[in-house]
């Protein structure tokens, strides 16, 4: 019981502490609006094209060619990412690149479409403003995909004429010249329909949004912050001869350890538990359906950074040492977990690196909560979270002195 009182003391003490209440609560939710906000449509499925002002030229027109502006650039797909602006020269449309009237430029040859027929391709010239290669790129990828399959359509009909035409026609009525002209029409439609035979479903989950994984991501990085905020006011205890007095008493020296462990984790289970239900109203944040796995990681992940704290303060006997090991720490374990960045941005060496960083364990399963997960998956970072937790907590009993 003495170490509930102590456990509550503190938190009566962290309660009062405006500057504590807003930079513990406010201010990682002010983070979450910006962030999720700012950066949300990194986190869309699928997206569309970035919108694209094309220029061309077209030295001359044949069916294929044709087909490649009218139902290709300015096809269903690709008509509302793409505006098309015709010239006469190449002279003017590199003007206008140059001026930035037009973002890609492309250049198609004399008799182009022809050439892809007969196998004698002449190439493409696309011109691009450095500043927008991802367009260039695109333009570059949606090209070679026409020729490609206009090369396909062509060997295709070429193969099937030969074995027709090998057919004895004498006593058949067929008109050979039609039937391979019909033929290399109809695999040409069917080569630009959007016919799809392959079924694909998903698997039921939806993909989260950037305000979810920034409420996530800021709710893990914040609730770390505990693990210096513990261990300073620890410290200060020490300092003011709180914890030696607390140490002679007749209260058990596990009691008072206790004690201190409990008070840090029911700060950080609090805000944790705050932070969820302020996003959840406030921004419409979805935490998963399944309440309970929210619950039960975030009391994994506060008794995880409560055991940290009495690490730090059973190795640091000095406030200010404290603090700045403890903040510039909390950052680098921030950053490692995905907290600041998301860990796919990494390369894979530092995304190995990030399983040390509580944090990251702590995202990545309120993640997999959002898009809807089995126990199953949860129950080895909510055993690595515990585990941590317990073990920073013997070792720091081991090593708190009260002066």
């Amino acid at each position: 019981m003495r170490a509930f009182t102590i456990a509550w003391k503190d938190m009566k003490i962290r309660l009062r502490d405006r500057k504590g209440f807003i930079s513990m609560l406010l201010m990682p939710i002010v983070l979450t609006a910006i962030l999720g906000s700012a950066l949300g449509g990194l986190f869309e499925d699928g997206g569309s094209l970035p919108d694209t002002t094309v220029g061309i030229v077209v030295s001359s027109t044949d069916d294929l060619t044709e087909q490649y502006v009218d139902k290709v650039l300015q096809g269903e797909e690709l008509k509302e990412s793409i505006t098309l602006k015709e010239y006469k020269t190449e002279a003017s449309l590199k003007t206008a690149l140059k001026k930035q009237h037009i973002d890609v430029g492309i250049v198609l040859p004399a008799s182009w479409g022809d050439s892809l027929i007969k196998d004698d391709i002449k190439d493409v010239t696309i011109f691009s403003d450095p500043e927008k290669e991802t367009q260039s790129t695109i333009m570059n990828s949606i090209t070679s995909s026409f020729i490609n399959r206009v090369k396909s359509v062509s060997i295709a009909s070429e193969v099937v004429s030969k074995e027709l035409t090998a057919v004895p026609a004498s006593n058949q009525n067929i008109d050979m010249t039609n039937v391979i002209a019909g033929l290399a029409t109809e695999l040409s439609d069917i080569a630009s329909s959007d016919l799809n035979v392959v079924a694909s479903e998903k698997d039921g989950k939806e993909p989260i949004s950037g305000m979810q994984y920034y409420a996530a991501a800021m709710c893990a990085m914040f609730v770390l912050f505990n693990t210096t905020i513990g261990a300073k006011s620890i410290i200060q205890e020490r300092k003011t001869e709180t914890l030696a007095r607390l140490m002679s008493s007749p209260i058990v020296r596990s009691s008072i350890i206790l004690g201190k462990f409990l008070g840090t984790f029911y700060f950080s289970f609090l805000q944790f538990i705050v932070f969820v239900l302020a996003t959840h109203y406030l921004f419409g944040v979805s935490w998963g359906s399944n309440i309970l796995q929210v619950i039960t990681l975030g009391l994994a992940f506060s008794i995880s950074v409560s055991g940290f704290s009495m690490i730090i303060a059973g190795i640091i006997t000095d406030e200010k040492t404290a603090d700045t090991v403890g903040g510039i720490g909390v950052q680098i374990l921030a950053l490692l977990g995905g907290s600041m960045i998301p860990l796919a941005a990494f390369p894979s060496s530092l995304q190995l690196i990030g399983n040390i960083a509580p944090n990251k364990w702590a995202l990545d399963s309120l993640v997999k909560i959002m898009n809807g997960t089995d126990w199953n998956t949860l129950m080895l970072p909510i055993t690595v979270l515990l585990l941590s937790g317990f073990v920073a907590l013997f070792i720091g009993s081991i090593k708190l002195r009260p002066r």
